[in-house]
């Protein structure tokens, strides 16, 4: 069985009204956390950097204004698929990406052929899989 799903998409990196520029994107998608999309993104001169957000909120945001936190993804004309605008934050930091929604649906679609979407929790391996990863997350709480 495939254990992954991968796909590289261009983004438009809107630094302002005026300035905008293409970057790569690597969206990736594994059975073993079937609850999350990882989005690595290619800027110009910096090192990678990926995020990590629930699929469900991309699925969402490509058809109606979505997420909270950190995280916000919404049709640019919410009449019309033919793109997204990707927003993440951290603190009074932010960045906006627009992108075509027909890569994220066909990327969404290879997801779901994986893992269908509300089956996530019949994977045998989850419920160990999270435990495991709050035990890391917490040793590296009480070890700061």
């Amino acid at each position: 069985m495939r254990e992954s799903v991968q796909a590289e998409v261009l983004m438009s990196f809107l630094v302002s009204e005026e300035l905008a520029f293409r970057i790569p994107v690597e969206l990736h998608y594994e059975v073993r956390d079937p609850y999350a999309v990882r989005m690595t993104f290619h800027l110009p001169g910096d090192a990678p950097v990926t995020w990590t957000f629930g699929r469900e909120l991309l699925l969402d945001g490509i058809n109606t204004p979505s997420g909270d936190g950190d995280v916000h993804i919404a049709p640019t004309e919410p009449e019309d698929l033919s793109d997204v605008h990707i927003r993440l934050q951290v603190g009074d930091d932010q960045a906006l990406f627009r992108v075509s929604a027909a890569p994220l649906v066909a990327f969404l679609d290879r997801t779901d052929r994986l893992v269908p979407l509300g089956q996530e929790r019949t994977l045998g391996d989850f419920e160990v899989n999270l435990e495991q990863a709050l035990g890391r997350i917490l040793a590296g709480e009480n070890a700061g």
